[in-house]
């Protein structure tokens, strides 16, 4: 099945979800190259935008991430890979296990949560 890199100018966002958890560990993104890299050899490769280059994650830390399972959504432009994280469990640069552990302050909850609260 193809990927719609079109829509992002030859980029898909890739959402990395621990398998054993469900935990959202990062996204990154790929492109055509990045992703035929990763689901060949079974470890998570990104396109850097910075770099202009393909990346493999942990390859310089030792914290790579070993795909179980991938899936697209119903576009065909998001790539969802179900991850074993190895070495010290580490994915994220700032040594957490998840890239998301800012939480943003909800102003406002979202009205239907508060009625159904009720």
């Amino acid at each position: 099945m193809e990927i719609d890199f079109d829509k992002m100018q030859g980029l898909a966002p890739a959402v990395i979800q621990d398998a054993g958890s469900g935990e959202l560990l990062m996204v990154g993104f790929m492109n055509h190259d990045a992703l035929e890299t990763t689901l060949r050899t079974g470890f998570v490769t990104f396109y850097s935008r910075t770099r202009q280059t393909l990346w493999t994650k942990g390859e310089t830390s030792g914290n790579r991430l070993a795909v179980v399972a991938a899936w697209t959504d119903c576009d065909r432009d998001t790539v969802l890979l179900s991850v074993r994280v190895l070495g010290a469990g580490v994915v994220c640069h700032t040594g957490s296990k998840s890239c998301f552990t800012q939480e943003l302050p909800l102003v406002a909850p979202a009205r239907a949560v508060e009625e159904e609260a009720q």
